[in-house]
């Protein structure tokens, strides 16, 4: 064959191009252009416990740059998120999180529940067969009560177990919950030392960068620490003398107040203290910073989670109420609190290889004593329903002590009174359940007959307690008070129940592959873990039974 120059010249063009395309320099660049985007090095789940979706509207203005606000406008925010179960307690919301399980199929009913088969009422995560580790001396926590897998299970399951998980919290069950059945650790903070403890269901000791921590950050270091509010007075939205709440408050003084616990030299009363203060979240913050450089969270291309629940929230929050300038102040250094968090993870890691998904465990109710003044609202003694339950009893099958416990709004009735005096549980259980709809201060009083049978009602309530029931850990009895009531004395405010200020919380994705946008369909923290799933190409944690949330996923 014969060439001609122009032949010859494309020829010769076209061997150098193959072997420019060939060469470790150009196969460096193809990788580069043909590269799919930065891998998710890090999960980020935080919960702030007792935090009403309402507050980033009515502190939204005062808000500093880093902290809400980034995740406002940079994140995928859902408007309309609400808890779907009952009782809405930390420890199921916590549960929930990352599990998107309802307390019907994660079996986490409350905080604590009656055990029939102990005959003792039981914590969400105790556990008799641990021992605490770094703390006080005594029995352990455990999430063996947890069932199904979390989001934490399922990257451990896909990597092989190289995936890094670890739940952080003052609270045990916060802590605990979040990282699911096999994390890497739990940590929490423990009030008669002031030190973050674990158990031996994760480790017989503390790391040694833990053991560094609670000796050179301890929380004593706080102490004579004045909290005073962050901006002027005139900036809160009401006056310390009009706030309804002191009238309970266990503090005994008005703020702004210097932490001390009316102690000479740190105790455990300044503990106390300490932990209904925003320089506790602080504290947490600092923590995580020293878990993410000591376990090099986020450091290579598995991804890692990390859950913070911040408890601080809510022990100010039970004692002050959601409208006092406590709240109102603590929500604001909140904020402040993650622009520190994130502004840290922006240079550790870099957001864009961060997925951040915060959300509350539940919000709470107004205190009585403020809404009473509107007309409605108020305070149920825990006496007037059992005297109820127990009269109703006593006058139509005879005598029995027939409330064994009163827990979660659930009534546990006298199952060997009723099977010895060979009686049907149903006809017992509508008997009370009657008593029960005859005080005003109640709704609904369902039964564990009529749960079981599927015979509830076709309405919001009724869907909301069938999915906060589970049948080996509920009572005989699911009250359900009137908005704005709330069984109990002693607390100043609380939550628990189906009613928006309880169950209404903020759910925000912020990061890698996540959207921008607010978004104001029904959505639930339920929600969350499938979410995450389908972002992360995982396997659904096993009793989810939330929906994906795929306008919060970025379409490629």
């Amino acid at each position: 064959m014969h060439f001609t120059r122009r032949r010859f010249v494309v020829l010769f063009c076209f061997v150098l191009a193959l072997s420019a395309l060939l060469s470790p320099a150009s196969a460096q660049q193809r990788r580069r252009v043909m590269a799919s985007p930065k891998k998710v090095r890090l999960i980020v789940g935080i919960v702030i416990d007792q935090f009403r979706a309402d507050y980033l509207n009515r502190f939204g203005d005062q808000f500093g740059e880093g902290g809400f606000k980034r995740l406002l406008d940079g994140g995928a925010v859902f408007t309309n998120a609400n808890y779907i179960h009952t009782p809405t307690y930390t420890a199921c919301g916590h549960a929930t999180f990352m599990s998107g399980a309802v307390p019907a199929m994660s079996g986490i009913v409350g905080n604590d529940w009656y055990d029939r088969a102990s005959s003792r009422r039981v914590s969400s995560v105790s556990d008799d067969k641990t021992k605490l580790v770094g703390g006080r001396e005594g029995s352990g926590m455990s999430p063996h009560r947890l069932l199904g897998s979390t989001i934490g299970d399922e990257l451990k399951l896909a990597s092989a177990g190289h995936a890094k998980v670890i739940g952080l919290s003052y609270k045990d069950r916060s802590a605990i919950l979040p990282a699911g059945k096999r994390p890497d650790a739990a940590y929490w903070f423990d009030g008669s030392t002031g030190n973050f403890v674990t158990s031996t269901y994760y480790r017989s000791e503390l790391p040694d960068w833990l053991k560094a921590f609670n000796r050179d950050n301890h929380c004593f270091s706080y102490f004579g620490k004045k909290w005073d509010r962050l901006l002027p007075e005139s900036e809160y939205s009401r006056s310390d003398k009009d706030d309804a709440s002191y009238e309970k408050s266990p503090y005994g003084t008005k703020f702004p107040y210097t932490l001390n616990g009316g102690e000479e030299k740190p105790g455990t009363k300044f503990i106390a203290q300490f932990e209904a203060s925003p320089f506790a979240n602080d504290h947490l913050v600092n923590l995580a910073k020293a878990a993410i450089e000591a376990e090099k969270l986020g450091a290579d291309d598995v991804t890692d989670l990390l859950t913070i629940s911040f408890s601080a929230n809510d022990l100010l929050g039970h004692a002050m109420g959601p409208y006092s300038q406590e709240v109102h102040d603590m929500s604001l250094r909140t904020d402040r609190t993650l622009a520190e968090l994130f502004s840290y993870l922006d240079k550790k890691i870099g957001l864009d290889q961060i997925v951040i998904a915060l959300t509350a465990d539940h919000g709470v109710a107004p205190v009585p004593e403020q809404v009473q003044k509107l007309g409605y609202g108020g305070r149920i003694e825990a006496k007037q329903i059992t005297d109820a339950v127990t009269n109703s009893l006593n006058q139509r099958f005879g005598e029995e002590k027939w409330v064994i416990q009163t827990v979660n709004g659930n009534v546990y009735l006298d199952e060997s009174a009723i099977e010895r005096r060979k009686l049907d549980a149903a006809e017992v259980e509508a008997v009370a359940s009657k008593a029960l709809l005859k005080l005003a201060s109640l709704v609904e009083a369902f039964t564990r007959s009529q749960i079981l049978a599927g015979k509830l009602p076709n309405t919001a309530i009724a869907r909301s307690v069938a999915n906060g029931f589970h049948p080996q850990r509920n009572g005989n009895l699911v009250i359900i008070t009137q908005p704005f009531y709330f069984v109990g004395e002693s607390a100043t405010t609380t939550h628990g129940s189906p009613y928006k200020y309880d169950t209404h919380v903020p759910v925000i994705f912020y990061g890698a592959g996540i959207a921008t946008g607010s978004f104001h369909s029904v959505s639930s923290p339920a929600d969350i873990a499938p979410t995450l799933a389908a972002l992360l190409k995982l396997e659904t944690p096993s009793n989810s039974v939330g929906r994906i949330l795929t306008e919060a996923i970025k379409s490629k």
